[in-house]
């Protein structure tokens, strides 16, 4: 089976890139977030991302396309939390899903699943509703029950580990909590 993985950070791929690998899956990896912000944040996580790969010799998809202006005049006026990471989650799935297609993988999934942070349902959802549109099989796996074990291997590789999903709205509100907490 050929996967394609959408991965929005290195630290992120560890665990599923893993466990793919480990039940015979042969997995590419995907590059598309036009959601990163500032350009100098989106550098360094496709930079860590490049070192990784390499060293695991993970093949990639690269989208390398900083996109910022076009996700923000899609999200304005869904700022709302929630609303805002549905239409984040479609962009990318829906990239994800028309590689695939195109690759002729047997199906598409993401690393936002490995993610305590993100909503799952709403991924699940868009993911399952993508799939049925593109005829390319998602591949489902709850890749939460990682989550200790990708941070410690991301920490031992000293990779660079962003404190914030990436988009503007999830920085202003990591260094907003900041702000009220002093």
């Amino acid at each position: 089976m050929r996967v394609l993985l959408h991965i929005c950070c290195a630290p992120c791929a560890i665990y599923p890139v893993k466990v793919m690998r480990e039940k015979g899956i042969e997995v590419f990896g995907f590059w598309y977030n036009p959601n990163i912000h500032p350009f100098t944040e989106y550098q360094r996580r496709l930079e860590t991302l490049k070192t990784y790969a390499e060293q695991i010799n993970l093949r990639m998809i690269w989208r390398d396309r900083y996109e910022l202006d076009k996700f923000l005049q899609g999200v304005v006026f869904r700022e709302a939390f929630g609303v805002r990471c549905q239409f984040c989650y479609h962009k990318r799935l829906e990239a994800t899903a028309q590689v695939a297609k195109h690759g002729k993988f047997d199906a598409f999934t993401t690393t936002l699943l490995y993610s305590k942070f993100q909503n799952h349902e709403l991924i699940c959802d868009i993911a399952t509703s993508l799939s049925k549109d593109y005829g390319v099989k998602f591949y489902y796996e709850d890749f939460r029950v990682g989550w200790k074990e990708g941070i410690e291997i991301s920490k031992e590789l000293g990779m660079y580990r962003q404190q914030y999903c990436g988009c503007i709205y999830s920085e202003r509100d990591r260094y907003a909590k900041l702000l009220i907490n002093k």
